[in-house]
């Protein structure tokens, strides 16, 4: 059930708060399951101002009863919360009846990432691997090939999310300075560093997109041109991921935390690590130390001789 006050509010976070289309969609389906049920609840006329906490409470009751996870339903609520939040802002109405809601407590799982160490003399690690096998298919390819692995170099230099590599543009790109602006969530900008590699790799790319297609345009691009949906940029790094032994199980946010976890596991403070990934709490980034933690753990075991 698809309200005005629901389609002011897609647009508000698409526009504004420039929020990702999976998080975009999600709250909308979410919304309109809501507003679904309070049409059920009040067996009648209704308003989104008179709806209160029992309304609130009787819809994450009737998700937990069709099975919903603990995540779908604490993103349920963050949505009404959030929704009645921009009706305060926008239609002046006062009531935030999800405010009183208790989150549903979610188990915290460790977020996957790639190894960045060898099991055994002689091996390479899965980072070693991916980027030989992208930078071998750049080598025998073409335009797609070379694209891919600057995405790759990209994603892994800067910790950037999907969303973000997305929206890049020319202007954001200072390869003489080594530095990438980056436009995250709530269109907050960021300046995050680039390494030499990942450099080079866009310098190449950058070279071969301008003798196919002229004018200013998006940093990727597909084979016609057109800026590259988040869509397309995961199947690029499908194909990449393929050729690891877990590749089925990896996912372009792994590039992310893998940034981050091994940027801590090299002594990166933890403030710093946040100001790179843009988190506006240092407690979303401290699930990486427990990555660390894991890996400390497994140094620790090989190393010490009682252990």
């Amino acid at each position: 059930m698809r309200t005005n006050e629901i389609t002011e509010f897609v647009t508000f976070l698409e526009k504004e708060r420039n929020d990702s289309p999976h998080t975009v969609k999600a709250y909308a389906r979410d919304l309109e399951a809501f507003a679904e049920f309070c049409q059920d609840f009040y067996g009648g006329p209704w308003t989104w101002a008179g709806v209160d906490r029992l309304a609130v409470r009787g819809f994450l009751a009737a998700g937990q009863q069709r099975g919903l996870s603990k995540r779908s339903l604490a993103r349920a609520l963050s949505a009404v919360r959030t929704f009645y939040r921009f009706l305060n802002t926008t239609r002046g109405v006062e009531v935030n009846p999800a405010r009183a809601a208790r989150t549903p407590k979610l188990d915290r799982t460790l977020p996957t990432y790639l190894e960045h160490t060898t099991r055994g003399p002689g091996q390479k690690s899965e980072t070693e691997q991916l980027f030989e096998l992208a930078e071998q298919r750049a080598d025998a390819g073409g335009f797609r090939e070379i694209r891919d692995l600057a995405m790759l170099e990209t994603f892994y230099s800067t910790g950037m999310r999907l969303s973000e590599l997305v929206g890049l543009n020319d202007a954001d790109l200072d390869l003489v300075s080594d530095q990438v602006k980056v436009r995250g969530k709530g269109k907050k900008e960021r300046i995050v560093p680039i390494g030499s590699r990942a450099q080079a790799a866009l310098r190449k790319y950058l070279q071969y997109r301008d003798r196919l297609f002229r004018g200013a345009r998006p940093v990727f691009v597909n084979q016609l041109g057109k800026r590259l949906t988040p869509r397309g940029v995961q199947i690029a790094m499908k194909r990449l991921f393929a050729g690891l032994a877990r590749g089925k199980n990896l996912h372009v946010h792994a590039l992310r935390h893998s940034f981050a976890t091994h940027l801590l596991d090299a002594g990166a403070d933890l403030r710093s690590v946040q100001e790179l990934l843009g988190h506006a709490s240092l407690g979303t980034t401290q699930v990486y130390t427990h990555t660390s933690v894991e890996r400390l753990k497994e140094v620790y075991h090989q190393a010490h001789p009682r252990a």
